[in-house]
């Protein structure tokens, strides 16, 4: 049964349109003119009279376009419905002519309200006696229809957008007599094939041409056209590409047909022709979302995911995440994001096979093990590549079981996920990246005016002044002991001790910088501490001696954006997934400019970057390099590089970041399921990843050099330190602080040759800057070597008891690259 109204208002607009019918208005265009007697005659001219004459009218919703830095390659289409508004000048005129002729065949005599097909509607109605209804709506009000449903703010808006009522119509007819006054007929038509349905998924000529034919709506032809405008009255009965709905949309296309010879837009012969005319129906719905990305074999899902988070963070797109996320799928933006064709085929193809790496070793689609790889641009903060070893796909059918005891019986994130294991978020704080964190502390460093050849008397084991919980890197009741894995002592300074990544370095320097000086450091450069027990120490860091070797959980996006602030001389950019984002009329969005500042200072960040030259067998502009981690890295990329390899305790992750001046690459290798795994990680195929992706994302561009540091930042004006063997902490105080230097004592002692109580060395040995900080440490007597697991398995829940990085020598004989018929040149690694 018809819903009715009751009450004045509504049965005053029925009289009314009792009253169109029986000839009392003098033509539609005078329409408020009635001549009704009585309280309702006049309720329902008040009625009209007081019908507001201009729509408020939004936008409907449109496809929202994400292509490559190219600005051609279409990555992903955005829509909650698959529209694109198109100038009628690029709808082939059939395509018109047939749609008139479907929905309206005295569109060009009415003046919005058709009174004939009025008063034939009301006779057909009122003599089917309620069984059925036929309508009377031109194409005019039908537009009206759809253009203030769109424009609905609140439910109730929708409701009586579309709520069969004489009210309804009455609204309707009012507008749309006024929309005729302004707008030309041509106009009413263009915005009417836009924002008509035609079912299976398509809204508006353009997305009909695309889903039915694959072709743009200036290129159909009569048979075409034809069913298309067939389809407005029922698309979802009449759907062609279905089987039920293709007899009914050819029955639909035959009436068309029919119409448009009578309106003389065909003649007979053709429309026979076209009636017969054989049709491929395409049915194939735009793929829309980053689950349907337009270019699987880029692999470019977890970019696509990227950006639309990143999009949702944007106040510019609106007031909330839930506003920002609806214009990015109704606004119809085209956006031209960073993601660079070049280094996203490479990431990708490295990301699932690396070269020079043995077959048991090879990190394939669909490993447990996840290989991450991240690339951004150095001075903009861009992301130019983000891959990894899985589908972006939230079907986890295929899926085998997660590897994480904690998670028995659930399935795991591969090959399909659609978990940010790349990029994070809130439940995905990272993984540890290892000794790649010792580049805080050298930036540290540089930054209290210590310079490069800045020299420590390093030794197997260090007895920090950091107090932890009792435990395998503690020493000396509960000191934190960290140690080298390969046993290396001696003089080193940063290019040496970088370069061969020597842990009873780097915590000695960070000891004398400060802890929340390196941390600081690690924050300018956007290291974000998501996992709570990393911010809780990051808050209060001074006794977080494990920083530097790498304990805190990063991200392969966070890594590569620090290590290529470095790389554009200490300019931080705000990671960005875009270059340019024009709204539907094609003005830029402004306010998306990349955001950067100075977070460190240009000669220190040029200092850095020459010390980072040495782990990956490049030369500091002084040739003072010697030793590398992963030494075969510039004869592969062939051309000047400077990175560091990362590895945690016990290989739970392998980290590298390398970097140019105009791209840095930083990739990881674990286990996002369980980054606790017992299963080893091995250098190499992290390395030849990061690698390849740099060099064939780099290639054909220019060879570009760093630029060398100063002299004071290098060199800088080192005073020699007195010796103090084995003399008394109050003798060697006052030596050293009459030699110009400030002076304390180690709170640990250490076993040494010297009597119990005296001094055994300083730290730094031998040199250091004019009125710098040197420590004394005392010496216990002769005495046992350190337990041989000081120094072993990290805490990762940031409790600072970790060792983190061990400083593995990942350096390939005489810096051969090996490739796969070598045998495995070191035995940890394979």
């Amino acid at each position: 049964m018809r819903k009715r109204e009751h009450g004045l208002l509504p049965n005053a607009a029925s009289l009314l349109l009792c009253g169109l019918l029986a000839g009392l208005v003098v033509a539609a265009a005078a329409f408020p003119a009635v001549a009704m007697s009585g309280l309702a005659a006049k309720a329902g001219s008040d009625t009209f009279e007081s019908l507001p004459t201009d729509i408020d009218v939004l936008p409907s919703p449109q496809i929202s376009y994400v292509y490559a830095s190219d600005g051609k390659t279409l990555l992903a289409t955005m829509y909650d419905e698959n529209r694109h508004d198109v100038k009628i000048d690029d709808v082939a005129e059939v395509m018109q002519h047939a749609m008139v002729a479907a929905e309206d065949n005295r569109f060009y005599q009415h003046r919005g309200v058709d009174v004939k097909g009025v008063a034939r509607a009301f006779v057909a109605n009122q003599n089917a006696g309620g069984q059925t209804e036929q309508g009377a709506s031109t194409l005019t009000m039908q537009y009206v229809r759809q253009a203030i449903a769109y424009s609905a703010k609140t439910p109730q808006e929708v409701v009586d957008a579309t709520d069969k009522t004489p009210t309804r119509k009455l609204r309707e007819m009012k507008y749309a007599i006024d929309l005729e006054k302004k707008l030309s007929k041509k106009e009413i038509l263009e915005r009417y094939l836009n924002i008509a349905p035609f079912g299976h998924g398509a809204y508006g000529v353009y997305a009909a041409a695309h889903v039915y034919f694959d072709k743009d709506p200036k290129d159909l032809t009569l048979a075409e056209s034809a069913l298309l405008a067939g389809l407005v009255k029922a698309p979802g009965t009449n759907d062609p590409a279905t089987a039920d709905g293709l007899p009914r949309a050819l029955d639909r296309q035959k009436y068309v047909l029919n119409q448009m010879v009578g309106m003389t837009y065909a003649d007979q012969a053709a429309a026979d022709a076209a009636a017969k005319e054989k049709l491929t129906i395409v049915g194939k719905r735009t793929p829309e979302g980053c689950e349907s990305i337009q270019r699987p074999e880029l692999g470019a899902g977890f970019f696509c995911d990227y950006l639309r988070r990143w999009w949702n963070d944007q106040k510019v797109f609106g007031e909330d995440e839930y506003q920002r996320a609806n214009r990015l799928r109704a606004g119809g933006y085209t956006v031209i994001s960073s993601l660079d064709i070049q280094t996203q085929t490479a990431a990708f193809k490295y990301a699932q096979q690396q070269p020079f790496v043995s077959k048991d070793q090879q990190v394939k689609m669909g490993s447990q093990n996840a290989m991450m790889i991240a690339a951004v641009q150095p001075g903009t903060g861009r992301v130019t590549s983000l891959a990894t070893n899985r589908n972006y796909s939230n079907d986890s059918t295929p899926n085998g079981p997660n590897t994480n005891p904690d998670k028995k019986g659930q399935k795991g994130n591969y090959p399909n996920t659609t978990v940010p294991m790349i990029t994070g978020d809130k439940d995905i704080p990272g993984y540890q990246a290892g000794s790649a964190f010792k580049m805080f502390t050298a930036v540290a460093a540089l930054e209290s005016g210590l310079p490069l050849a800045t020299t420590i008397n390093v030794e197997k084991q260090f007895v920090s002044d950091f107090i932890i919980q009792p435990g395998p890197a503690a020493c000396n009741g509960n000191h934190y002991c960290p140690k080298n894995s390969g046993g290396q002592t001696g003089p080193y300074n940063m290019w040496t001790a970088f370069g061969s990544s020597i842990n009873t370095f780097f915590v000695p320097l960070e000891q004398q910088v400060g802890v929340e000086h390196v941390v600081d450091v690690a924050k300018r450069l956007g290291i974000q501490f998501n996992a709570q027990g990393d911010a809780d120490l990051a808050a209060h860091p001074k006794g977080w001696g494990a920083f530097t070797l790498g304990v805190s959980a990063t991200t392969p996006l966070q890594l590569a954006n620090a290590y290529g602030t470095l790389a554009a001389d200490g300019l931080y950019c705000e990671p960005t997934p875009i270059l340019e984002v024009k709204d539907n009329s094609g003005k830029k969005v402004e306010g998306l400019d990349p955001k950067c500042k100075q977070a460190v200072d240009p000669e220190v960040a040029r200092a850095a970057v020459d010390m980072a030259r040495c782990p990956v067998g490049d030369q500091s502009a002084t040739g003072k390099c010697a030793g590398a981690t992963a030494g075969y890295s510039k004869d592969f990329v062939k051309r000047p590089i400077a990175g560091k390899t990362g590895t945690t305790d016990s290989e739970k992750s392998a980290t590298f970041t390398v970097m140019t001046k105009q791209l840095a690459v930083s990739s990881f290798l674990t286990d996002p399921d369980w980054p606790e795994t017992n299963k080893d990680m091995k250098h190499p195929p992290v390395n030849y990843a990061g690698l390849g992706t740099l060099r064939d994302g780099l290639n054909g561009q220019p060879v570009v050099q760093f630029t060398p540091p100063t002299k004071d930042r290098s060199q800088g004006k080192l005073v020699d330190i007195p010796s103090v063997k084995c003399l008394s902490v109050d003798q060697a105080r006052a030596k050293v602080k009459n030699a110009g230097f400030s002076v304390s004592v180690a709170q640990a002692q250490v076993a040494s040759q010297c009597p119990a109580g005296t001094v055994d060395r300083t730290n730094p040995a031998g040199s250091t800057v004019k009125g710098g900080a040197v420590q004394l440490v005392v010496s216990k007597g002769p005495g046992a070597p350190a337990p041989p697991n000081v120094g072993g398995n990290g805490d990762n829940n940031g409790n600072g008891n970790g060792n983190g990085g061990r400083g593995h020598n990942d350096v390939f004989p005489n810096g051969d690259v090996p490739d796969d018929n070598d045998a495995c040149p070191i035995p940890w690694v394979c």
